[in-house]
């Protein structure tokens, strides 16, 4: 294979690859996943989990209000705390309203990520941020529920990171659905469409 066949393929897969998350962005984002369409896959449902202050937490807990879920892991290198610190910035700019909103970020990692990890990972971000870990098992289930990928990939130096679905989910006063959270907008216009939904 020559050097310039290889290069258009590597363009192709990048272009291929760029597709498919635009289509099933696209998907969520329209609606074609959202909770009671006609032979559509629900995303959310019940969990229990534990909190970074060692309490439990149950889908329960969290309806009644709408609440945002984003899946990610203390040692992710960018995508996560950029996303948590958009969050932040939104919750700040909601003012008192972001006492009627719930925001959880659920962990991918739960070998490294117990409770106490994450409530000094989370003490840099809003307060109103809730973490979440649990067995394996139970996360895993939970990720199924959300529609997350999530896989652990081995690092040169021995160690590993975390490949996964970087969404924030939006879900209704009942536990649905709603749309995917657009973050990339000033926090006020994000602060004023979440208000829609208390």
């Amino acid at each position: 294979m020559t050097a310039r066949t290889s290069h258009v393929m590597l363009v192709l897969s990048a272009f291929l690859a760029g597709l498919v998350v635009f289509l099933v962005v696209f998907l969520v984002a329209s609606g074609q996943f959202r909770n009671g369409g006609p032979g559509g896959s629900a995303i959310g449902g019940p969990f229990v989990l534990t909190d970074q202050d060692g309490k439990t937490i149950t889908d329960k807990d969290l309806k009644g209000e709408p609440f945002l879920v984003f899946f990610g892991y203390t040692h992710c290198p960018d995508v996560c705390p950029t996303t948590l610190f958009e969050l932040s910035e939104v919750l700040h700019a909601m003012g008192k309203d972001a006492d009627r909103l719930h925001a959880l970020f659920v962990t991918v990692d739960p070998d490294r990520d117990t409770p106490a990890v994450m409530k000094d990972y989370l003490s840099s971000f809003d307060p109103h941020l809730r973490g979440a870990t649990g067995e394996a098992k139970t996360l895993e289930q939970v990720e199924k529920e959300y529609r997350v990928y999530a896989k652990k990939v081995p690092t040169s130096n021995g160690d590993y990171s975390m490949d996964h679905t970087a969404l924030v989910y939006l879900m209704d006063k009942n536990g649905r659905f709603v749309a995917p959270l657009n973050l990339k907008r000033r926090p006020a216009e994000v602060a004023e469409d979440l208000k829609k939904y208390l």
